[in-house]
């Protein structure tokens, strides 16, 4: 009998054995990922591979067998879990050996049982994708979501989300949103199927957050190399600062609100922060999809900038230099788009301090421009705060007004890093 893709076979070659599920292959070698989770890839001449498990006749799960779910449990706090796909929803694909989101947030329960003794949940798919196809009207649709799970009597909420653009979003819900119950994004850098998956620890102690008294819109992930707590990162002040490890998210310009013990499931706090029920929930969740974030670069031709102005866009974000700095070629550009009611803000690509671009000569030339000092917000951010702000009013001085404000912590009136 032929083995075939999806099979669990054994693997025999030069006194060695190798056991796992076969996955597809595009060299000639027999491509194995074992139960450690990492791959083997097996020259055929040679080996001798013998079939344990044909893929047709592998155990489905009790979900997908219809057998029972996730009981509730009287007297603890009801939380809702959002799955928008990432890879905390995700596993191998064993038809293309790619890591592709295929887990519901049931799985998600299913996968991690500690979940159900912190609170009786309720599971829900938004959307499944991979977080690099977010886009504007995902965020409102997500943002309508959940409005409609805290209105139904949800005492937290948790969204799963690819980790990639997870700040994106995060910071859209802080400004879409206001909440009288947490609300916390998370996620994993590696799959559940895999040793070194972070998924579990960053759910249960995402579920902690979610029961607990931050009610803010909160990115929960690993806070340091090991497993020992979870990081609670404010949603307008959090960056992936790193492609693969799994204490990828960081805090700029600010510390993280607190820290979730992984072994205790204490929530420790450094930050004030909005407390349950202090706030009436209400939804503002109109955006301008046409906003540009450009980052400046030595020699850049202005005519980036004037692309942007003449095909239509609403706002654009500049990543400066340093203190907020682009070349005296682009301020021309600057103020064309100013005096055509587009506001521009700019930021830094340093991410950590502040800009001032009262300094030096091309900062002041900025500022008389037109151009809005983005203060110590990150880049990302920013770009998200200025879709928001001229989703709520098209009046220019209005919308440069709430464009200098300190609306959900992004801006630090002083800096102190």
């Amino acid at each position: 009998m032929e083995f075939e893709e999806g099979d669990r076979v054994k693997v025999e070659k030069g006194g060695v054995q190798y056991e796992g599920i076969v996955m597809p292959s595009t060299t000639g070698h027999i491509i194995i990922k074992m139960i450690s989770g990492y791959n083997a890839g097996i020259d055929p001449q040679g080996a001798t591979v013998t079939i344990i498990q044909k893929k047709q006749d592998m155990p489905v799960s009790s979900k997908a067998a219809g057998k029972g779910g996730i009981r509730s449990k009287p007297g603890l706090p009801k939380v809702s879990i959002l799955s928008t796909g990432g890879t905390i929803a995700s596993k191998i694909d064993y038809r293309t050996g790619a890591v592709t989101s295929q887990f519901s947030a049931d799985d998600i329960l299913q996968a991690i049982p500690e979940l159900t003794e912190i609170a009786n949940f309720s599971g829900k798919a938004i959307y499944n994708i991979l977080s690099e196809n977010m886009k504007a009207e995902y965020w409102q649709e997500l943002s309508r979501a959940v409005v409609e799970e805290i209105k139904n009597g949800a005492d937290g909420i948790i969204i799963a989300h690819g980790t990639d653009t997870m700040m994106y979003s995060a910071a859209a819900l802080s400004f879409m949103i206001d909440t009288p119950v947490p609300i916390v994004f998370v996620g994993s850098q590696r799959s559940a199927d895999r040793p070194s998956s972070d998924n579990a620890m960053n759910a249960i102690c995402a579920a902690k957050v979610a029961v607990s008294d931050i009610a803010e819109v909160t990115v929960v992930m690993h806070g340091d190399g090991s497993d020992d707590k979870c990081s609670i990162h404010r949603a307008t002040k959090v960056r992936k600062m790193h492609t693969s490890r799994r204490d990828a998210f960081r805090s700029i310009n600010s510390e993280p609100i607190g820290y979730v013990d992984y072994a205790t499931g204490e929530i420790c706090t450094s930050l004030p922060y909005a407390k349950r029920n202090e706030k009436e929930l209400a939804l503002n969740n109109s955006l301008e999809p046409k906003c540009a974030l450009v980052k400046f670069t030595p020699g850049a031709s202005p005519d980036i900038l004037g692309y942007f102005i003449d095909a239509g866009y609403k706002g654009i974000v500049i990543e400066g230099t340093g203190l907020g700095h682009v070349s005296t070629d682009w301020i021309p550009q600057i103020e064309r788009a100013t005096s055509k009611n587009i506001p521009v803000m700019v930021t830094s690509q340093c991410l950590n301090g502040r800009i001032c671009d009262r300094v030096y000569d091309t900062g002041r030339d900025i500022l008389k421009a037109g151009a809005i000092e983005g203060e110590d917000m990150l880049p990302e951010v920013a770009l998200v705060k200025m879709m928001w702000t001229l989703g709520q009013i098209q009046d220019y001085g209005a919308a440069v007004d709430i464009l200098k404000g300190n609306i959900r912590s992004e801006i630090n009136e002083r800096s102190l890093m």
